[in-house]
């Protein structure tokens, strides 16, 4: 049948011998390159968590002597044993590999007791073991990456059997009058079976393996992009891409079986068919009942009406196509208006909030601000407008009711705070006490700002409070904390040891210039501000300092991203000799920021480009794959009168409905969404329209119309050659 039979039909039928082709190969890219993406993701999460936690996959810790270290060094399926100290220095932790991981879980609990070392001091490298799908029913956590891994390949394994389906069953469609014929004639259901998977394999050897080939160079320049993208991400290392043979043995025999099932499901439908219900199709589209549709017929007229019916009676085909550009126009749209109004409140909320406050940030690690002493150094710098020097610590204060301002007892006192900020404690409430260590010569700066006595035996306090009752974060409404009063009792932030009192120099409304943020997590905070001098003097009874100190740097006027590189350049080189540091570059991170927003809209709209391109796929597919069966349909129109306008009329509103009905059933959820990212984040309305992606949007729009468009041309172009006469006479074989 083969050499008589289905050559020959593979030969004189190539639009739906192309429709096929593209959709093998269409389907044999997306799957390889989804699992060459996902092995150099599962790579580079096994670097990441040796470079992070250690290449160990198991240990245990105790104290050892050289006969327990000899016996671990010999223990079968050992690798390689790494000794260092635990952290509180008492014990020592044996790090242990083993050639074959499988074995971790069963051989380690022998090895430890075969030494002494009871289970509690037995420890296994959880997420790496979970990485190479080794699972310890006592890891608590859930491990997602494998599961997520074969979740998306199953489903895009499914999406694109659908479409292949599709594809298979518009080209075997066609064919059911002559299965008849053949059946009728002595051909068994395993025989027609049989000559159309060899058609199917025939046609799609190439593309397959052309697709998966091509899919695995695609993953390389994905990975490849991605790194240039994410080169200046701080702590992020270099992905190399690799391919393993049994992956790319794994992409291609995934989507060889895609193409299988999707060859095999119409295949065995049409075997299954009578040799008379065969021969009575006559391969045309058929609606079982006619409904009317008065909207398009009032628009476009009878050819309207006609294109809305056969739209209908290919409704099943087309469904795939319409739920493809559905969703991926919706994630696109979504994708970016989720990114713009991201964009607009980082940049309100942290850049132009922040922009006169800082310009280079210093951490000093491990370093305690009494025992910086480079801070004149660094404001004598040529470019330096200001600096300033502080570190952070914690304390408690208790305040009564009594103690709070009027608008705070009006709007309910702590009644609405949670345990977790407010703990009632006697007769008061227990709030915590940030404070914010200046040094010297910055604290009597900013009391000349504050109108406070220029001393450094005092506390500043920011006596302010967000009103909790409005839920408005980007426009809040301050009132004032507590009443004022001389002095300050503060605790320690445990709550251990007696109160120690602070002269309190002023109570203000405005903090210092710093890049800090007061009281947004936790609003019931109590921000003390307070000179290092005095710090001195009761850091012994408040304690509760952090590890780090901060520079606040502030360039001068119009500074350019190039001046302010050189000059943390220098600060850096002048710091580094002496601490451990990390530096921040306002506009560096700002544009840092902005490449990394580009960079995942990139990634998501590629995803949702994909998508759409499954949908169009399958357009082209049914527009091309349909010509044949709709030849009679066509020959009958211009039998009674129609015109090739007519006819041409007719497509233009089958690409108008096809193209447009995806996208005004987007419009609705699209913008409900929207309006709920604008309420959550209380960005105004008016703000974002004045940014709102719509170019893009347009863009993707005119793509999806452009791509059903081109398919209905091709699709017009292949009817307006049919012969009248010969179509309706057409009972043979080809």
């Amino acid at each position: 049948m083969w050499k008589e039979y289905s050559a020959g039909y593979v030969k004189n039928n190539r639009a739906l011998s192309l429709s096929v082709r593209v959709a093998a190969f269409i389907s044999a890219l997306l799957l390889s390159l989804l699992c060459g993406l996902f092995y150099n993701l599962w790579k580079y999460e096994v670097e990441r968590i040796e470079r992070e936690e250690g290449r160990w996959h198991s240990r245990l810790t105790g104290t050892f002597d050289a006969g327990q270290l000899e016996t671990i060094q010999n223990f079968a399926h050992v690798k390689e044993v790494l000794v260092r100290e635990a952290e509180n220095g008492a014990q020592t932790v044996v790090e242990l590999i083993f050639d074959d991981m499988k074995t971790v879980l069963a051989d380690t609990p022998k090895l430890a007791g075969q030494i002494g070392i009871p289970p509690e001091k037995t420890d296994y490298h959880h997420s790496l073991l979970a990485i190479h799908l080794i699972r310890d029913p006592q890891d608590p956590a859930p491990r997602l990456l494998f599961p997520l891994f074969l979740l998306v390949t199953a489903m895009a394994s499914l999406s694109l059997i659908v479409i292949l389906h599709n594809s298979f069953a518009v080209s075997m469609h066609a064919r059911i009058h002559q299965f008849g014929i053949l059946s009728s004639v002595g051909a068994t259901p395993r025989q027609l079976r049989a000559c159309l998977l060899q058609e199917a394999a025939a046609l799609c050897a190439l593309p397959l393996l052309a697709g998966s080939l091509l899919g695995l160079a695609a993953g390389k320049g994905v990975l490849e992009w991605t790194n240039a993208l994410l080169k200046d991400l701080e702590g992020r290392h270099a992905a190399e891409f690799s391919l393993h043979p049994l992956v790319a043995g794994l992409a291609l025999l995934v989507a060889a079986m895609t193409i299988l099932v999707s060859a095999w499901l119409p295949a065995r439908r049409l075997s299954r068919l009578t040799p008379l219900e065969a021969i009575k199709n006559t391969g045309e589209l058929s609606l079982n009942r006619r409904k009317r549709s008065p909207l398009t017929a009032l628009i476009f007229g009878v050819e309207g009406e006609l294109a809305a019916n056969a739209l209908k009676a290919q409704k099943k085909a087309l469904r795939t196509a319409s739920l493809s550009l559905f969703l991926s126009f919706l994630a696109f749209t979504l994708m970016l208006c989720f990114f713009k109004t991201s964009a607009i409140s980082t940049r309100e909320t942290y850049f132009e909030r922040y922009q006169d406050a800082w310009d280079i940030m210093v951490t000093l690690k491990d370093t305690d601000i009494g025992s910086f002493a480079g801070t004149e150094a660094i404001q004598s710098l040529p470019g330096v407008k200001d600096a300033a020097v502080y570190q952070r610590a914690f304390a408690a204060r208790l305040l009564t009711e009594e103690e709070l301002g009027e608008e705070m007892k009006a709007c309910g006192g702590f009644s609405q705070a949670s345990a977790a900020y407010v703990t009632a404690a006697g007769d008061g409430y227990l709030v915590s006490v940030p404070l914010i260590i200046l040094d010297d010569a910055s604290f009597l700066s900013y009391c000349g700002q504050t109108g406070a006595p220029p001393r450094l035996d005092g506390a500043v306090i920011l006596n302010r409070i967000r009103d909790v009752t409005n839920p408005d974060f980007r426009h809040p409404r301050y009132m004032p904390y507590i009443k004022e009063s001389p002095a300050s009792l503060l605790r320690p932030s445990g709550n251990e040891g007696e109160g120690v009192p602070i002269p309190v120099l002023s109570y203000t409304k405005e903090p210092p210039v710093l890049r800090e943020e007061y009281a947004t997590l936790n609003h019931y905070e109590l921000v003390h501000f307070i000179p290092l001098s005095l710090w001195d003097e009761i850091k012994g009874q408040i304690g509760g300092a952090g590890e780090d100190t901060q520079i606040r740097i502030l360039a001068r006027d119009n500074t350019t991203k190039e001046a302010l590189a050189a000059l943390e350049g220098e600060i850096t080189r002048r710091l580094g000799q002496d601490a451990s540091l990390e530096s921040e570059n306002r506009l560096q991170e700002y544009e840092t920021n902005r490449r990394h927003v580009q960079g995942a809209e990139i990634i998501f709209g590629g995803f949702c480009v994909l998508l759409a391109l499954i949908g169009i796929g399958s357009v082209f597919s049914n527009t091309l794959g349909f010509v044949r069966e709709r030849r009679r349909e066509f020959a009958r129109y211009l039998s009674v009168g129609m015109t090739p306008a007519g006819i041409r009329k007719m497509f233009c509103v089958e690409a108008l409905t096809v193209a447009g009905r995806p996208i005004l059933f987007t419009l609705p959820p699209a913008a409900f969404a929207v309006w709920g990212m604008l309420k959550m984040s209380y960005l105004d309305v008016n703000e974002f329209l004045a940014e709102a992606p719509l170019p893009p949007i347009l863009l993707f729009i005119l793509m999806i119309a452009g791509a059903v468009a081109l398919a209905y041309f091709l699709g017009w172009r292949g009817i307006r050659r049919i012969c009248l006469a010969e179509v309706l006479r057409d009972d043979t074989m080809m």
